[in-house]
């Protein structure tokens, strides 16, 4: 979801910004790209170790609070997300959005979207292993009722596309604010502006 549907990440940055500050704590842009991609309470963590002295839960609270604010005031969907989605609905193709961000945030984000647009959620507040590990994509499958080699998944984060590939989907990595690794499992577009079903189809045969 985050950088991939919408771009939420400066929206984080922001909250980590302004809540590093209050407590006296320098945090910039280039801190901020530890954070993309990780659990809540891994990157909650990441800001505990640079001094922040609250307790993860609450770090977790406090941004998500600034985040969902900002999303509820404007949705920055990435260029492509939304003609995309739009274009797998005609097809009668199911989606699930599947993300590390909490239930509070994806149904901000997901409110923006035309009734329909996904069958299923899956949050990082509902599973057990975040990204890395192969668990949300594989709840995500099943939701759909799909085997994962059956599914496609889109992603801009190292911790993500690690997910997907171990999940077993066929991964289709979309760089946007880190750089990631080569993955020889995972297409590689540079957006999804102008992408369709039918472009879908042809590179995953490719």
């Amino acid at each position: 979801m985050d950088g991939t549907l919408v771009d939420t990440e400066p929206y984080w940055m922001r909250a980590e910004t302004e809540l590093m500050a209050a407590h006296g704590l320098h945090w910039d842009e280039e801190l901020g790209e530890l954070m993309v991609g990780n659990p809540l309470l891994t990157s909650a963590e990441i800001l505990r170790a640079h001094g922040l002295p609250l307790p993860a839960e609450v770090v977790v609270e406090k941004l998500l609070e600034r985040v969902v604010a900002q999303v509820r005031a404007h949705v920055p969907f990435r260029p492509g997300a939304a003609e995309l989605l739009a274009d797998l609905r005609a097809h009668g193709i199911p989606c699930a959005l599947v993300t590390m961000s909490y239930r509070s945030l994806a149904e901000a984000v997901v409110d923006a979207c035309p009734a329909g647009t996904f069958a299923s959620l899956v949050t990082g507040d509902e599973v057990t292993h975040g990204k890395p590990h192969p668990e949300p994509y594989l709840t995500g499958a099943a939701a759909l009722g799909a085997a994962p080699q059956e599914c496609v998944a889109f992603e801009d984060s190292p911790p993500g596309l690690r997910s997907a590939v171990a999940a077993g989907t066929q991964a289709v990595a979309i760089p946007h604010i880190v750089d990631l690794p080569e993955v020889p499992e995972a297409r590689v577009v540079s957006t999804l502006s102008g992408l369709t079903v039918t472009g879908l189809a042809e590179l995953l045969r490719s």
